[in-house]
């Protein structure tokens, strides 16, 4: 180590060398690098699996029968890739069902009216691929039914129902792609930089190297900020690199020097949150669950916010982010300041003999 070397680069060196030969996080970096690179792909797969009228091939042939079979067809005109078909006894649309290679029937909607009411029953296959697909597009369906009859029987109540959510005419994809796909992107690496800050700081108390600071020419606080420098900082690489290849797929993220920042302070907080566990807890099982339960309590908290970190971060990326969003950033600058000096502080209360 040269005199003019800081120690805390020289120790960031050494563990971003050290990363190389972590299998896992390898592994984890490679999965995250896997889905940035083919995200338009994915997003078609993925939105299929809740949203299959979004994908072609998906169209539902369903048995209607019932005394109220009428509205529900009616109602099942407003929902693409489903054809119901008017069945005058309930026996007969299950038969029809039954014989699904002569009829092509994949369910039965029984729609009967009772007390001023209907109730629908639904038949869909048994356990099948194809089950995942009728469900979802029966959801629709009864969507779609439930409110034509609000619309049609408000009048005539005792006293107005709850107006239900105003319709969105909105792509799946576009929606799954920014409150999805591009926080997770943006949040793992901040996970796992966390994840890795805890495994080095508990190796090297495990392996007794802390011993050597009473000989060497560097203190505990070289040591923790060099480890926390390295981890901390693979978190914005990474999603600057992510945004770059959600581009060239053509997915256009707006705000990406803020999206950056935001990242980068997010991974000190939880660096310096994975070191500070890592000192008071050197069991590395114990600090990994402690760290787990911590980050899940503070990053799921933040979700109940109006303009938490992952909320921010979809609505930057989206390009309409409000000036909320902008000071969550501030906020999240700040909070990273205090829990570095936070951790500087913890650092000079421990005792190296007692590590």
């Amino acid at each position: 180590m040269g005199d003019r070397t800081d120690p805390r680069v020289t120790i960031a060196r050494r563990e971003l060398g050290s990363l190389r030969k972590e299998k896992t996080i390898v592994l984890a970096l490679a999965l995250q690098l896997f889905i940035a690179a083919f995200s338009s792909f994915l997003v078609v797969g993925l939105v299929s699996l809740y949203d299959p009228g979004q994908v072609g091939g998906a169209d539902v042939d369903v048995a209607v029968t019932g005394d109220a079979a009428d509205d529900l067809i009616r109602a099942s005109q407003e929902v693409r890739g489903v054809d119901a078909r008017l069945y005058r006894s309930e026996e007969a649309a299950t038969e029809a069902f039954r014989e699904y290679r002569a009829t092509g029937i994949d369910a039965v909607l029984i729609a009967e009216t009772r007390d001023d009411r209907v109730f629908v029953r639904a038949v869909v296959p048994d356990s099948t691929v194809q089950t995942t697909v009728v469900v979802v597009q029966l959801r629709d369906v009864m969507r779609s039914f439930e409110r034509a009859e609000r619309s049609d029987r408000t009048a005539f109540l005792e006293s107005s129902p709850l107006e239900l959510p105003r319709e969105v005419d909105s792509s799946p994809y576009f929606s799954f792609t920014y409150t999805v796909l591009l926080p997770l992107l943006l949040m793992l690496p901040v996970f796992i930089s966390g994840s890795i800050t805890v495994d080095s700081v508990t190796e090297e108390i495990d392996r007794g190297t802390l011993e050597l600071l009473r000989v060497a020419p560097v203190t505990l606080h070289d040591v923790v900020g060099g480890k926390l420098a390295a981890a901390a900082g693979l978190a914005p690489i990474q999603a600057g690199l992510w945004i770059v290849l959600l581009e060239l797929n053509g997915t256009s993220v707006a705000n990406a020097l803020a999206l950056v920042a935001l990242v980068a302070g997010l991974a000190v907080v939880v660096c310096g949150v994975g070191a500070a566990v890592a000192l008071a807890s050197p069991d590395r099982r114990a600090a990994q669950f402690l760290y787990s339960v911590a980050v899940l309590l503070v990053i799921g908290g933040t979700t109940l916010l109006p303009h938490g970190p992952v909320t921010a971060a979809a609505r930057l990326g989206i390009g309409s982010p409000a000036a909320g969003d902008f000071l969550a950033v501030v906020a999240v600058a700040a909070l990273a300041v205090a829990a570095y000096a936070g951790l500087h502080r913890l650092v000079d209360r421990v005792d190296a003999d007692a590590l």
